[in-house]
């Protein structure tokens, strides 16, 4: 018989092997009396949303190297934003990014509200986020459930109901575990167990600090949860890309529209993506010659796109509504992952 898991066992294991992240106090440094800074639990929370820490790491840096605070990044014009953000994708967040160093800078002075239910009132704050700022920055009794969190608990109680319909039962378990004291040690705790020792594949049962609690191991299959629906398969939407590029370098571009996907990012005209082959729309008279295909996939579709490249004269004016980045600046543009895919493309065969 399973015992229950014990917030003490956890935390004891936490303080001898929590991992070092530049936005993290220790737990010694934190009984010493250091405090957590609101802004850099914010910014990496928002930053580590279906993205690894290796990937996060140098963004984190190069933000705070910027803007060391969020009346700082408030200040910021939201375009310096957004090629900040160039990479790490789902680029939603770099808005609300923005969005909410505003509020924060207009309604509370600079300063983060330290209550989960104040912290909701800001733009791109859901439930996750509110409650790892509240616990984590504020040591507020919060229960933080990521997706390191989620597989924790679901193999510590075998929760048969498949994600994301189990996310409330979840929840509501991961709460029991939930100390009211070192709530911020204990949140990080769960989310280095996940990350460290209870993997989506080999976990390390035997230097789990709650493997005699858990009803996973005890049956022998801790890997099989959480129980998952079967994925959906992604539609294929295609497009043709127009690379106009000029005898400098220099690439045509223009910006997204604010809102939609990879909105207010900077791109390479495109024709609709959909599910059919698009007719040929070219934004400059031709020629235009194929310069390959790229594939990306995005959360919901596969995409494909046929490159086209017309060859500009240096000097040539852009048209309204866009702009020539030179090869000196086309690094730090706001280009998607996608969009650097099509121009890598297209200078491959401008030097064919």
């Amino acid at each position: 018989m399973t015992t229950r898991p014990d917030s003490a066992a956890l935390l004891a294991w936490y303080d001898r092997h929590h991992r070092r992240l530049p936005w993290r106090i220790g737990p010694a440094d934190r009984a010493a009396g250091a405090k957590p800074d609101p802004y850099r639990i914010w910014l990496s929370e928002v930053m580590l949303q279906q993205t690894t820490v290796t990937a996060v790491k140098p963004y984190f840096e190069a933000f705070l190297a910027r803007w060391p605070r969020v009346c700082d990044l408030a200040a910021a014009d939201e375009a310096e934003v957004m090629k900040a953000w160039a990479g790490l994708g789902y680029y939603s967040r770099a808005r609300n990014l923005k969005a909410c160093a505003d509020a924060v800078a207009e309604r509370h002075g600079g300063r983060f509200p330290d209550t989960e239910a104040a912290l909701l009132a800001l733009p791109g704050i859901g439930a996750y986020t509110a409650a790892a700022i509240a616990a984590i920055a504020f040591d507020r009794p919060a229960t933080v459930v990521d997706g390191n969190v989620e597989r924790v608990v679901s193999r510590l109680f075998t929760v048969e109901e498949p994600l994301p319909d189990a996310k409330p039962a979840l929840k509501r378990l991961a709460a029991t575990l939930t100390p009211q004291r070192r709530a911020g040690d204990f949140a990080q705790a769960m989310m280095d167990l996940g990350a460290t020792l209870c993997t989506p594949r080999k976990p390390a049962c035997p230097l789990c600090p709650w493997s005699e609690a858990c009803r996973g191991r005890a049956a022998g299959a801790p890997e099989t949860y959480p129980r998952r629906r079967a994925k959906a398969e992604r539609p294929t939407r295609r497009g043709i890309a127009y690379v106009a590029m000029r005898s400098d370098g220099a690439v045509l571009l223009r910006r997204r529209p604010p809102k939609g996907l990879l909105g207010g990012m900077s791109e390479v005209p495109s024709t609709d993506w959909t599910p059919a082959a698009p007719a040929e729309s070219p934004p400059l008279p031709g020629p235009w010659a194929a310069a390959g295909r790229i594939e990306h996939t995005f959360t919901h579709f596969h995409l494909i796109l046929e490159v086209r490249l017309a060859r500009r004269p240096a000097g040539d004016p852009a048209p309204d509504g866009f702009w020539w980045s030179t090869a000196a600046d086309l690094a730090g543009e706001a280009l998607p992952s996608v969009m650097r895919k099509v121009v890598g493309a297209a200078q491959k065969a401008f030097g064919s």
